[in-house]
């Protein structure tokens, strides 16, 4: 097919809630490592990495050839039979959870069914069913995902009962008018009032996410989740880290981006980085909270030999080669090269992230904070057109969001921060003709 047969084709052919960043979609045919190539020909840097999902680069040598192998050895038999690339997963897993305390793990085909799974067994752990979720959040798109999710513009229909938003800890756009730390973290404080006020009183947990993603990697204060784990316990529920796009290393140091906060959660959901582009759900969990999962359940293509066989490659690949040590330090000398467009940048208002996961949010004024959404999208078309490929996020559609594969070096992030400056420059000329 033509560049121009596949555009009409999704345009006559896919459902219209698929969404494109850009004016035209780009049609991408090809890619290698922080790479990709269009119809046409033309080379990007891929600082998104298809959502957060390609965290050791696209088609890395050392993990297909592990999967090349598999695929002429046993592609599937489903969860009724045991087979020892899910096994071998699951326990390496076990080995790098919190503490080694959740060592039991349920796989499935994307971050939505893992976060189903999650709410499934915190309500058959602790016998309750009310949900406390944050606002701003992103947890996928079934009909209970888009529930969870902070967000009207992802949630397509009705919510449903039981499931309430919490304040998210947004220092830059705190709720309260506060500025931390002079505010005492009160969004974290203020989950007492929500619980006590917008639930029976027993819950059967909460579900957040260590950085939001689609929100716009907003990044808590260290004391917000240790004050919201301590109110969720005491009223009866669980804690559930959602860590499909913080997960396997990305914000630096730590396996887990929960980790960061010094809290052990009783159940972790993963999905993205840890296939590298391959579908793949992670639902893992302390032992007791996943044996009170009875009764008789099925994922037909969740622990696939091939999907797994990825899956323990990409993490093998991420031990052998250093990388939560390299999204520490790159990851650093990113977020330098950042702050310096910050301050060249008027329109940059605030520089947020972890690790190999960073993001700038862009206002039309740093005094007013007003969303530069408009300018946003100038800055994404003109990133193509500089051969960049970025995301864009947030409540207001103002953030850019950065996440290239985790084994990228300083001289990928200087050629990143020239293609973004030239962007911003470009996108600033753009907004001031229009």
């Amino acid at each position: 097919m033509t560049k121009d047969e596949i555009i009409l084709a999704n345009k006559e052919f896919l459902f219209p809630a698929v969404f494109h960043y850009y004016q035209e979609p780009l049609v991408v045919a090809r890619a290698k490592n922080q790479y990709v190539w269009d119809a046409d020909g033309n080379q990007y840097l891929d600082f998104f990495g298809g959502i957060v999902t390609v965290s050791v680069g696209h088609a890395n040598d050392q993990v297909n050839a592990k999967v090349h192998k598999q695929l002429d050895t046993l592609q599937h038999v489903s969860t009724v039979f045991a087979n020892e690339p899910q096994a071998a997963l699951a326990k390496k897993i076990a080995s790098l959870t919190p503490g080694g305390q959740l060592t039991k793990s349920f796989f499935t085909n994307s971050g939505t069914e893992a976060n189903e799974t999650a709410i499934l067994a915190a309500r058959c752990y602790t016998g309750n069913t009310e949900i406390v979720a944050l606002r701003h959040s992103y947890h996928g798109r079934s009909a209970m995902a888009m529930s969870l999710t902070g967000q009207g513009a992802w949630r397509l229909g009705p919510a449903q009962a039981g499931i309430v938003h919490a304040h998210n800890a947004y220092c830059y756009r705190c709720p309260f008018g506060l500025t931390y730390p002079d505010c005492e973290v009160r969004c974290a404080q203020d989950m007492e009032e929500l619980i006590r006020s917008t639930t029976g009183g027993r819950i059967a947990g909460f579900i957040g996410e260590p950085i939001q993603g689609v929100g716009g990697f907003v990044t808590p204060p260290k004391e917000y989740f240790p004050i919201v784990e301590k109110i969720v316990r005491n009223h009866g529920g669980v804690f559930i880290s959602d860590e499909v796009q913080t997960g396997w290393g990305r914000t630096g140091g730590k396996w887990f981006g929960i980790e960061h906060w010094g809290v052990t959660p009783d159940i972790m959901t993963a999905a993205k980085g840890l296939g590298n582009g391959t579908p793949i759900g992670l639902t893992v969990a302390k032992p007791q909270v996943a044996d009170a999962v009875h009764g008789l359940t099925i994922s037909t293509f969740g622990g696939n030999p091939v999907t797994a066989t990825q899956a323990k490659a990409v993490i093998d690949f991420i031990e052998e080669q250093n990388l939560l040590s390299n999204c520490t330090e790159t990851g650093a000398y990113l977020r330098g090269r950042l702050e310096e467009l910050q301050d060249k940048h008027e329109i940059v208002g605030d520089v947020r992230g972890m690790g190999l996961m960073q993001a700038i949010e862009l206002v039309e004024d740093r005094k007013t904070k007003a969303p530069a959404t408009r300018q946003t999208a100038m800055a994404m078309e003109a990133a193509r057109e500089n051969r960049l490929l970025i995301g864009k996020g947030g409540m207001f559609g103002n953030v850019l969001r950065i996440t290239p594969p985790m084994n990228i070096g300083r001289a990928d992030v200087d050629q990143f921060i020239e293609l973004l400056d030239h962007s911003l420059a470009a996108c600033g000329a753009m907004a001031a003709v229009k």
